[in-house]
């Protein structure tokens, strides 16, 4: 009979990703398979997203008045500098920094 070794109480806790400096964590929308017109889309062929939910935030950027960015906003971002994360099986994660988002989308306060 073979022991195996027991998993730790610190090994059974979640990972936490927590960005650095003026950076931001976002989980990527999913690409669209479907144009607005309802024409359905090869898997091959994505129209590519550049939006996302702001999964968490650098302590730096929440203490900064300048950007206002916040946990669970939906943003408009430029890709081009973002980091994956292969943290999940999707690769929907990636690091951003703050910079590179162009626009966060907010609901009209009278609504």
């Amino acid at each position: 009979m073979v022991d195996r070794p027991q998993k730790s109480k610190a090994s059974e806790k979640l990972e936490v990703i927590e960005p650095i400096g003026k950076r931001i964590l976002i989980r990527k929308d999913e690409d669209r398979k479907q144009t607005k017109t309802g024409i359905h889309l090869p898997d091959k062929i994505e129209i590519p997203t550049i939006t996302g939910r702001v999964v968490a935030i650098s302590a730096q950027i929440e203490r900064d008045a300048d950007y206002p960015v916040r946990q669970y906003d939906r943003v408009l971002f430029n890709p081009k500098n973002g980091i994956p994360v292969d943290f999940e099986g999707d690769n929907r994660l990636f690091v951003i920094p703050v910079e590179d988002v162009v626009a966060v989308f907010r609901r009209d306060a009278d609504e």
